[in-house]
């Protein structure tokens, strides 16, 4: 049997995910907290600020790519330093969704980040919000234009 698209695209997301959990594990446990202070912080809107400044789109990006959850808290986690994150809400806002016809979701950020999931069952839907949680346990929202055309495709 061929393997399809999406069971490839999997296969390749699982062995870098390997790959980065083989790399963390040979540095040993998570660096230590920097600072007891969030310098970092990201607002409903998912907006990122560093000391109440406005960050440039191409800086969070760039943070987002190091973003972790981990214990309901977020961190920015590097090899030598791990600093606070004080989020909002969500550490994403979802700006554009596409549905693949063999299930799997394209979803791109308010800051220019790409994301793939699985299927629908990942999308948590509450009354007035879908939320979801990616990678490195990153949690993200739709925004309002996406919640609706979301509810109005798969839910009514």
């Amino acid at each position: 049997m061929t393997p399809n698209k999406t069971q490839l695209a999997e296969t390749a997301k699982r062995a870098e995910f390997s790959k980065a959990t083989e790399a963390v594990s040979a540095l040993g446990a998570f660096p230590s907290l920097c600072n007891e202070e969030a310098l970092f912080e990201i607002r409903t809107n998912g907006d990122w600020f560093y000391r109440d400044s406005p960050l440039p789109v191409k800086f969070c990006k760039l943070f987002s790519s190091i973003l972790n959850r981990i214990d309901n808290q977020y961190f920015l986690i590097t090899p030598v330093e791990k600093l606070r994150v004080a989020v909002v809400q969500q550490a994403l806002v979802i700006v554009d969704y596409t549905c693949h016809p063999d299930g799997p979701f394209a979803l791109k950020s308010s800051i220019d980040t790409e994301h793939l999931i699985a299927n629908f069952e990942q999308f948590i839907i509450g009354e007035e919000s879908v939320t979801l949680t990616l990678d490195r346990g990153i949690m993200a929202k739709l925004n309002r234009a996406c919640f609706y055309r979301f509810i109005n495709e798969f839910v009514v």
